[in-house]
């Protein structure tokens, strides 16, 4: 049997639509119902059923697709282990939700790799309802989340509909990132109103299906600031904050390190709700590799280091 087919059907679980599969998997939408067709036609059973919510699994279709993921899974590993011939590879893919902090756990891993060695490093950086489609399609076992803890049923719910588990990583209050330089970087505790007038950068696309249209702290805990700027890459968030000391930003808190780099300060401010939590997310019955929980430690030990200089 053609494993290809066993990815397009895993595409089209993860997008619940024959014609958002076929684009993401580059090819013409007749062509992929085609192939699940007859995929379909060669195990003996319907994979697939559509109802007004999309393409969904039947029953049957859910068993097979557990274990095509798990057959795809398996070909990746024999790939991997055919490219390390005559080397000691050492592989590590994740996709993680915008952090600093997660940020720096990143690179402290990493620069505690033996360079000498094979080294092949995927990591990537995007929004948590992207990190689980990444995780639900394969195409990494591991991911971290971030949402509010007040949506913590919603998030448990959509996990266990898409056989992920999960382990809270840091459960932490959200802070006012801003430059040095701002009016209000002297003031220990902020109010809400007292950033009204403010330019608010955000992130773009952190749109949590069927409960907001936002997913920024000021937006959701009822601020709304007079000016904004939206972000989708992470890269430039700092370099404005510096450079516009008009401008500020909620943010998971920061490491040391990078604030004195960009000359940047974080404070605390009164808002209802503001706990958030970075859940590490893998399939379920996933068994976790050597250099995975070398990177689980790490993460702890990154949690910890700024965990100490905020309540300090």
């Amino acid at each position: 049997m053609n494993t290809s087919l066993f990815k397009y059907a895993v595409e089209v679980e993860r997008t619940s639509s024959i014609s958002r599969a076929a684009r993401n998997l580059m090819m013409a939408q007749p062509n992929l119902s085609k192939a699940i067709k007859e995929l379909e036609e060669s195990i003996g059973f319907a994979i697939f059923e559509r109802t007004p919510k999309g393409v969904i699994p039947t029953p049957r279709g859910n068993v097979f697709l557990d274990y095509a993921r798990s057959i795809l899974s398996q070909i990746e590993s024999i790939e991997a282990l055919s490219a390390a011939v005559g080397k000691d590879l050492q592989k590590f893919a994740i996709t993680v939700s915008r952090g600093s902090w997660l940020s720096g756990a990143i690179v402290s891993f990493a620069s505690g790799l033996d360079e000498s060695l094979g080294l092949d490093l995927d990591i990537r950086e995007t929004s948590s309802m992207e990190v689980i489609n990444n995780v639900t399609s394969g195409r990494y076992n591991l991911g971290i989340i971030r949402y509010r803890s007040i949506y913590e049923q919603y998030f448990s719910d959509f996990l266990a509909h898409h056989r992920l588990s999960s382990e809270t990583v840091w459960e932490f209050e959200c802070l006012v990132l801003m430059s040095c330089g701002h009016t209000l970087a002297n003031v220990e505790r902020l109010e809400p109103e007292m950033l009204t007038d403010c330019t608010e950068i955000v992130h773009g696309d952190t749109v949590i299906p069927y409960l907001s249209s936002r997913g920024d702290a000021g937006q959701e805990h009822g601020m709304q600031a007079s000016r904004q700027i939206r972000l989708y890459e992470r890269g430039n968030q700092f370099e404005l904050l510096s450079h516009m000391p008009t401008t500020f930003m909620w943010s998971s808190p920061i490491p040391e390190d990078m604030l004195g780099r960009y000359g940047l300060v974080q404070r605390r401010c009164h808002v209802p709700d503001n706990s958030y939590k970075d859940l590490l997310i893998y399939p379920n019955g996933h068994r976790f590799t050597a250099l995975e929980k070398r990177f689980i430690e790490q993460l702890g030990s990154a949690r910890e280091k700024v965990a100490a200089q905020i309540f300090n």
